[in-house]
C-alpha cells in the first residue's frame, strides 16, 4: 500500500468516526470528484446502469459533504455507527485502491475466515402461485410465457419475475369468483400485475390473496409480510388491502405495506396520492411523505419518514437507519438466514447506510463489521453475532 492509499484510508476512517477537520473533508472531496473517472466496476449492471447507479452515490456523497463543510449537519452521536453512503463507494475503495483486503488480512481472524468460506447467496426472484383449485406452481421453476388460465384470464410469467392476469377475449363475466395466491418465500420476492393492471411487489416472506378478476364495487386484497402497491385508478371501484386485521382504501395511488406478523407494528407509508387507515373502529387519512404505525392500542400518523429507506428492498438495497437487532432480520429474511446473538444487543446503538441486496451475506456482513463493534460467524445458515 502506498503513501496516497495509506492517506485516503486514514481520511475515510476520519470521516466515519466524525473527526475529519474541515480541510480534510475538502481534501477527501477532491479525492472522490477525482475517482469519479476511473474505470467503471459491474456487479451484474451493464456498464450503463453502473454508471449511473454511480453517479448517484456520487450526487449524495458529494451534498453530504458540502453539508457537513457548511456546518448544516450535526456530528452524529458516538452510539451511531455510519456504514459507507453506498456499498458500491466502499466496494470501489476496497477494491480500486487494494487496500480492503490488505486491511482484513490485517484484521482477520478465524471467524473472518470463516465468513469468506461459507459464501451465502442474496435472495432473487422466487415465488410460489396457488390457484383457486389449491394448485401450487412455483414461479421459480416455471418457463416463461403461460401459466395457467382462471375464469378465462390468461396467467402469463414474464422473463423479468412478473406474474401477468390478463383478460382473454372470450372471457366469462359471470364466472364464479376464483382466488389466486402469490407467496414468495424466505430469500424470495415476486412481482404481479393483478387483474386491474394494478402492480403489486412482494417483499420475502411475504403474500397476496386476490381474486382473478374484479367485479361489484370495490377492489379488494390481502396480503401478510411487505408489499408496495401501485394502484390503478378507478373511482367506481376503490381498492382495499387487507392485513392483520387493518384495512388500506384508495382510489388510484402509489403506497407501501408493511405488516409482518413478527414486526411490532403496521406501517403502511404513502408515496403518492391518498389514503385511508382503518384498523378495529379507528380510521386516519395519509397525505403523501406520511406513515401510519398500527399496534393494538391506535393509530400514530408521522410525517418523519424516510421515504428512500421504506422502499428500498423493491429498487434492490437495503437503507438503514436503526439497531443491530433490527438490521439482522432484514437480513435473515433476504438470506434465508437464521441469526443468533450471543449477547444482548445495545438498542441505542444504530448503523446507518446503504447497502446492495444482490451480494453475498458475507460482502454485508464484512461491512457492518468494518464499521461496528461486533462480529460474525456463519455456521451452515446460521450467522452467530458477538462482540
Amino acid at each position: 500500500m502506498n503513501e496516497q492509499q495509506e492517506r485516503i484510508l486514514v481520511l475515510l476512517q476520519k470521516y466515519e468516526n466524525g473527526e475529519a477537520s474541515p480541510e480534510e473533508l475538502q481534501e477527501l472531496d477532491i479525492w472522490y470528484a477525482s475517482f469519479e473517472q476511473e474505470a467503471d466496476f459491474t456487479d451484474g449492471f451493464s456498464a450503463e446502469q453502473e454508471r449511473a447507479k454511480r453517479e448517484s452515490q456520487l450526487h449524495r456523497f458529494n451534498a453530504r459533504l458540502d453539508k457537513e463543510l457548511a456546518g448544516e449537519i450535526v456530528q452524529l452521536p458516538k452510539k451511531q455507527v455510519r456504514l459507507w453512503p453506498g456499498f458500491a463507494v466502499a466496494a470501489s475503495i476496497l477494491l480500486c485502491l487494494s487496500i480492503g483486503f490488505y486491511f482484513y488480512r490485517q484484521k482477520t481472524n478465524t471467524d473472518q475466515v470463516q465468513l469468506t468460506q461459507n459464501q451465502i447467496k442474496p435472495g432473487g426472484n422466487k415465488a410460489i402461485l396457488t390457484l383457486a383449485n389449491g394448485t401450487k406452481i412455483s414461479l421459480t421453476d416455471a418457463i416463461n410465457g403461460k401459466v395457467a388460465t382462471q375464469s378465462g384470464v390468461v396467467i402469463t410469467k414474464t422473463a423479468n419475475g412478473q406474474l401477468v392476469y390478463q383478460a382473454a377475449a372470450n372471457e366469462d363475466v359471470n364466472a364464479t369468483l376464483e382466488y389466486n395466491t402469490v407467496e414468495a418465500p424466505v430469500g424470495g420476492q415476486w412481482q404481479v400485475i393483478l387483474p386491474d393492471q394494478s402492480k403489486v411487489w412482494l417483499n420475502a416472506l411475504s403474500s397476496i390473496t386476490y381474486p382473478t378478476r374484479f367485479t361489484g364495487g370495490e377492489r379488494r386484497v390481502k396480503i401478510s409480510g411487505e408489499a408496495y402497491f401501485e394502484v390503478a385508478h378507478n373511482k367506481a371501484m376503490p381498492f382495499r388491502v387487507e392485513s392483520l386485521g387493518q384495512t388500506v382504501e384508495v382510489l388510484g395511488t402509489h403506497f407501501n405495506v408493511m405488516a409482518y406478523a413478527d414486526e411490532r407494528l403496521i406501517k403502511t407509508t404513502l408515496l403518492e396520492g391518498s389514503v385511508k387507515i382503518s384498523d378495529h373502529g379507528k380510521m386516519e387519512l395519509l397525505k403523501p411523505g406520511q406513515q401510519a404505525q398500527v399496534s393494538a392500542a391506535n393509530i400514530k400518523v408521522t410525517d418523519d419518514v424516510d421515504l428512500e429507506d421504506v422502499v428500498a428492498w423493491k429498487n434492490g438495497y437495503f437503507k438503514f437507519n436503526e439497531n443491530l437487532e433490527s438490521i439482522m432480520i432484514k437480513v435473515a429474511r433476504w438470506y434465508n438466514v437464521e441469526v443468533v446473538f450471543k449477547y444482548k444487543p445495545d438498542q441505542q446503538l444504530t448503523f446507518s447506510g446503504e447497502l446492495p441486496r444482490n451480494k453475498d451475506i458475507s460482502a454485508l456482513l464484512k461491512i457492518i463489521e468494518f464499521n461496528g463493534d461486533v462480529h460474525f460467524k456463519i455456521e451452515g445458515r446460521r450467522v452467530i453475532v458477538t462482540k
